[in-house]
Formats: structure tokens, C-alpha cells, sequence
């Protein structure tokens, strides 16, 4: 397994100095087959363990994988994903950071594998999109064009990079951001899970400390191809976590929502909680 550590401490603009481990998380998740599928070939999941040791050891995990592969295959990936990554990274023993790209790595091993065995479903893939909330810090582990957004005073800052072709030819100056939005090839992927049996997904090594305030957001290229990332900043920034779910995906639809649409947003609250943990 090859990982790339994207980020150091302090890397990203806006960080804070130190974590906030009284901060509380409030979350809403939606996920919606848009206005042209059939089928929902995307999965969503958030854990929040109720084990008091659990929360304060592991935290709060939130996921979203695109799947890819034909009928029903994508379905497949995507729910292998989500299922697996859930459960391999509480399992899992060591840092936030190990725990979290070990998951990924069994996630994309079943995924192959089942893939391989399994003639219909051949070929299928994923991307995925893991934040874990723990301590007043976050942590990332991503492959493909699934996004993680902060949104702090008044800014949005994009967290992951998308594993795209055209991604590509903006981060080497071919393309400019409002072209690569319009670009045929958008979609085009250069990196998912489930597709090789050797996973090349960006993990944060260190924690990325979170302010009260703060706002997280994670989402499928069927959101964030039609909302542009001032209305997603808008709308976690003046609603409610399940009211910008809705906001969100409703702009979508509004657009023609020609993909799968799947949003999860967090919001970092001041107020302590009860012992055993935040977040």
C-alpha cells in the first residue's frame, strides 16, 4: 500500500494553534439518487461509537464513496467500502492516522477481490472520503473526487485534491479551475479504490486541530459539480447541519442533478460534554 501523507501540522491556512478537545460535534448526513438514476451508487455513513472509551479513543467517523463500475456494481463498491472502512478502522490498533489508512487498505483489498471473483461486478470501483473527528482534531484519508471542506470565519477551504485527470491539468497550470469544472473529462479518475490491489490514498498524518465554529463537509462530485463552494459555504454557515444537507442537495436537483448526490455536513460546537470525550 502506497500512502501519501498530504499534510504536516500547521501546512493548511487557518489551523489552529492547538486542538480544542471541548468541542462537540452535531451532524447530518443526506443521500439522494438525483433527477436521471435509477439507482444510488453512492454510500454514506457516520458513526458516533456510544461507548464513552470508544468516542474519546476513536471519535466520530464520517464517510462518503462514489461507486463505479456499471449496473449495480458501483452499488456494490461503494457499500463494500463504506461497510469496511467503518468497521476495520475501530478494530484497528495504533494512531488515528494508522487506523484509518489500514482501513482503507482492507476496504480496497475486499473490493478487489470480490471484483475479481465475481464476473458481473468486475472491474468495480470507489472513490472514498473518510474524516474522523476525535479530541478537537480531525483526521483524512481519501482516493478519488469525493471531497472535504472547512469552512472557518467566513472562508471555505478545499481539504482533499481530487484524483482526476483534469485535476491534474489544473494543479500544472494546463487548466484553469472554472475550465475544469466545464471540462468533458471532469469525471475521469486517475486514482479510486477497489481498482488495483495496491491502494494510493492520501492520509493526514498529523491531526489537524479544529476550532469552535468550524465546519465540515464531505460530498460526492454529483454535489459539488453544480454547487460551487460559496453556496456550500453559505449554506453550512447560516443553517443547521440537516437543513444544509437539504439546501445542498436541493441545489443540486435544481441543476438537473445528473449524478448520485451525497453530502454530509459537521458542525464543531464551543459547549463541553459530559466526560468520556469529544467529538
Amino acid at each position: 500500500m502506497r500512502i501519501r501523507i498530504v499534510w504536516s501540522q500547521g501546512e493548511k491556512e487557518g489551523a489552529a494553534l492547538e486542538p480544542a478537545p471541548s468541542l462537540r460535534s452535531e451532524f447530518a448526513f443526506r443521500t439522494d439518487p438525483g433527477c436521471h438514476r435509477e439507482l444510488n451508487e453512492d454510500s454514506v455513513r457516520v458513526v458516533r461509537p456510544k461507548e464513552p472509551e470508544v468516542l474519546a479513543r476513536k471519535g466520530l467517523l464520517a464517510l462518503v464513496a462514489d461507486g463505479m463500475g456499471g449496473h449495480e456494481a458501483g452499488e456494490v463498491a461503494s457499500g463494500l467500502a463504506a461497510e469496511v472502512v467503518c468497521r476495520e478502522y475501530y478494530r484497528a490498533e495504533g494512531t488515528i492516522c494508522d487506523a484509518l489508512a489500514r482501513a482503507l487498505e482492507e476496504a480496497n483489498r475486499e473490493i478487489h477481490e470480490q471484483s475479481a471473483a465475481r464476473r458481473l461486478i468486475g472491474g468495480m470501483g470507489t472513490t472514498c472520503t473518510a474524516l474522523v473527528i476525535a479530541g478537537g482534531n480531525a483526521w483524512a484519508g481519501h482516493i478519488g473526487d469525493s471531497r472535504v471542506y472547512l469552512v472557518r470565519d467566513g472562508r471555505i477551504y478545499r481539504m482533499t485534491e481530487d484524483h482526476s485527470a483534469v485535476m491534474d491539468l489544473v494543479r500544472k497550470g494546463i487548466l484553469s479551475a472554472a475550465e475544469a469544472r466545464r471540462h468533458s473529462s471532469r469525471n475521469v479518475l486517475q486514482r479510486a479504490m477497489g481498482l488495483a490491489a495496491d491502494l494510493d490514498a492520501d492520509v493526514w498524518e498529523d491531526p489537524f486541530p479544529m476550532m469552535s465554529g468550524d465546519h465540515f463537509v464531505l460530498c460526492s462530485d454529483g454535489l459539488h459539480d453544480l454547487v460551487d463552494d460559496g453556496e456550500i459555504r453559505d449554506a453550512v454557515s447560516h443553517l443547521e447541519p440537516e437543513a444544509a444537507c437539504a439546501e445542498l442537495v436541493r441545489l443540486a436537483r435544481e441543476r438537473g442533478g445528473y449524478d448520485n448526490i451525497s453530502v454530509v455536513t459537521i458542525a464543531a460546537r464551543g459547549a463541553r460534554v459530559a466526560a468520556g470525550g469529544a467529538a
